[in-house]
């Protein structure tokens, strides 16, 4: 046992109590729940390993293990995603069950929300690893720049340089983002129900004239493999996929990535996730996931 494990509990007991934190990290980097974990169990194994005598600061470690192994994670994954069939998306996280209980409401959760929502997360992808792994630490988690230039080893110069950099490319890019729960639940609600009816003139009602509709099958399932922009053209598409129907489907509002969503389930198993990005009183992204493999965990 470390030195340290007397006076701070078991090293398991340690690192149980930053998992989610570190899983918040990991997921953000790489946006699948899978590859997140990956990453934490062997920021684990490495925090079992370690000597940990000399670890002040049990959370700042693990952040840095957690980050780098993410960064090179990253790297490896993006080399498949070259090759990945259509538009790619993040895995639909279901924050309802995975909130950290130590984030408190307000403000707060309002950041961390807007963090890991899809709007935020698919513009995250056209940053460089270090650029994002910068981007999370800094603005969903607030870490000082001294701690990850630490963590990256880079300057503190060079963190700032890459931190403006990213900031400005996530928000020139980024979608408006609506924080109002009920304009989003109302929204989402209307939009379900137009399309359910396959009712256009109700589609339209609800969608922006820009709007963009993005697809994520991994050409494993239907969904289009081009982005699709234009009201007439979402609000069409949308309703001749409620006249085609597919039997036994079951719909639900859940709640993906900080936000209002949809699960559509065949027979108990996941079909379909749905997620829709509000603000000023209108749809403005549609964000559909169809490749089982991003869905599987979603099953009740």
């Amino acid at each position: 046992m470390a030195a340290d494990d007397t006076a701070t509990g078991t090293a398991t007991d340690v690192f149980e109590e930053h998992r989610g934190f570190l899983l918040g990290v990991a997921y953000r980097m790489l946006g699948r729940v899978a590859d997140a974990e990956d990453v934490v169990q062997e920021s684990w194994l490495r925090w079992s390993a370690a000597d940990r005598g000399d670890v002040r600061e049990p959370r700042a470690y693990l952040a840095r293990v957690t980050t780098r192994l993410a960064v090179d994670r990253l790297r490896q994954v993006r080399a498949r995603r070259e090759t990945y069939v259509g538009p790619w998306l993040p895995e639909p996280l279901p924050t309802d069950l995975h909130a950290p209980p130590s984030v408190p409401d307000g403000a707060e959760r309002v950041v961390l929300a807007e963090s890991v929502s899809f709007a935020v997360l698919v513009v995250l992808e056209s940053l460089s690893p270090l650029e994002r792994a910068v981007f999370v630490l800094r603005e969903a988690f607030g870490f000082p720049f001294a701690e990850i230039a630490a963590t990256l080893e880079r300057s503190v110069p060079a963190v700032r340089q890459l931190a403006s950099r990213a900031r400005s490319h996530v928000e020139e890019r980024r979608p408006r983002f609506e924080a109002d729960p009920e304009q989003q639940r109302d929204l989402t609600e209307r939009f379900l129900a137009a399309a359910a009816a396959g009712d256009l003139p109700g589609l339209l009602a609800v969608l922006a004239p820009d709007v963009r509709l993005i697809g994520d099958s991994g050409g494993k399932a239907k969904a289009p493999r081009r982005i699709m922009g234009s009201a007439d053209k979402v609000g069409r598409f949308v309703a001749a996929i409620a006249q085609q129907g597919i039997t036994g489907l079951d719909v639900a509002l859940v709640e993906f990535n900080g936000a209002v969503g949809v699960l559509a389930t065949s027979d108990g198993r996941p079909h379909t996730a749905l997620v829709l990005d509000v603000a000023d009183g209108c749809v403005h992204s549609v964000y559909l996931v169809t490749n089982p493999d991003k869905l599987a965990r979603l099953a009740p």
